[in-house]
């Protein structure tokens, strides 16, 4: 064999077995959570690669080693990484803290109640290194001023001001100077906008020459016009029972409280029978005067014909007025006089 002819074969031969062995592997197909940095283009078959987490993650499973095969595939890659976690924050006092995951990137947010201002940032991030991006902000309260006194008012605080200032939610107590009725609520607060709620007002009012009553008077009273929240006393002439109110009172609209009234008395209309009044049986000529009170009650006696017994039947004197119960039967002369232990309410009692 010539020499040329030989040194050509050699060639030939190192050409082949440098591509034959086994093919090369591309970068590998990795998870966007698992660090890329230094992975080279072309592995040569059996090279392998140890993979690391992204900064920001951690691994939580599998394994770190990859390696390149001989048909040009990578192993399944195992590693699994997951965000790292950051504190759980705060809390806030008297705010709010609005958040669904607390890993790498999650973004938190902050809000005060009403009443309070946010001071400080009102968002923070979980970095990589499992920290806040910013310090945890508070709420403030809002102040107000001292409040408004009304004219001829004044106020009852509920708690000590400090330097002139309240707070919200502070409230006061608004009153009038007599004989000044108070128009407004009467309670006032320091609100969320800084700013106190509207005063009351304080006016002048009067209320006419008390009116007199049916078969009353009123109590060591002058006839003139009177102030707000003055009183007046009334009574009643005998026999008559006052029915409401003893005291009237002048209101903030300028008319009086409710009125009372009296009440006649009643008179039992039966001309012969006995009677149950005040705990005792009375024979109707006895009751002297013949006279009940408003809202009294009185019995009279029915008889039962199918028991031959007797019953007492209640009524109400009700402001002169007494209705004799239906059943009661007036007895003639000659039985009330001669016979009156016949009378129903002599007999035995059903």
């Amino acid at each position: 064999m010539s020499p040329s002819l030989h040194l050509f074969l050699l060639c030939h031969l190192s050409l082949f077995t440098s591509v034959t062995p086994g093919k090369v592997c591309g970068r590998p197909p990795l998870p966007d959570t698992i660090d890329q940095t230094g992975i080279q283009r072309v592995y040569e078959p059996g090279a392998e690669v140890f993979l690391a987490c992204k900064r920001g993650y951690v691994p939580s499973a599998g394994s770190r080693k990859i390696i390149c095969t001989s048909n040009g595939k990578w192993t399944n890659p195992t590693l699994k990484c997951e965000p790292k976690q950051c504190d759980v924050p705060g809390p806030l006092m008297n705010g709010k803290i609005h958040f669904t995951d607390i890993s790498f990137q999650s973004v938190i947010n902050f809000t005060c109640n009403e009443g309070y201002v946010l001071r400080g940032v009102n968002n923070s991030e979980c970095l990589q290194n499992g920290t806040w991006s910013n310090a945890l902000p508070f709420c403030e309260v809002v102040t107000c001023g001292l409040p408004e006194i009304p004219k001829y008012g004044k106020i009852i605080h509920h708690k000590k001001s400090k330097d002139n200032t309240t707070a919200f939610g502070d409230s006061v107590t608004y009153e009038c100077l007599p004989p000044q009725a108070l128009f407004g609520n009467e309670i006032g607060f320091c609100t969320a906008n800084g700013n106190w709620t509207k005063a009351p007002e304080c006016r002048f009012v009067t209320c006419p020459v008390p009116p007199g009553i049916e078969n009353g008077f009123i109590s060591f009273a002058v006839k003139r016009e009177h102030s707000y929240k003055e009183k007046v006393k009334y009574g009643c002439k005998v026999d008559y029972i006052l029915d409401g109110p003893v005291e009237i009172e002048c209101q903030k609209t300028g008319q009086w409280s409710t009125m009372p009234v009296c009440r006649a008395p009643c008179r039992v209309d039966i001309e012969r029978g006995r009677i149950f009044y005040n705990g005792q049986k009375i024979w109707i000529e006895n009751l002297k005067p013949n006279k009940i009170l408003h809202s009294e009650v009185v019995a009279v006696y029915c008889k039962n014909k199918e028991k031959a017994c007797g019953y007492p039947v209640t009524s109400q004197c009700i402001n002169g007025i007494l209705r004799i119960p239906q059943c009661y039967e007036e007895p003639s002369g000659v039985q009330y006089n001669l016979n009156s232990k016949s009378l129903p309410s002599e007999i035995k009692m059903c």
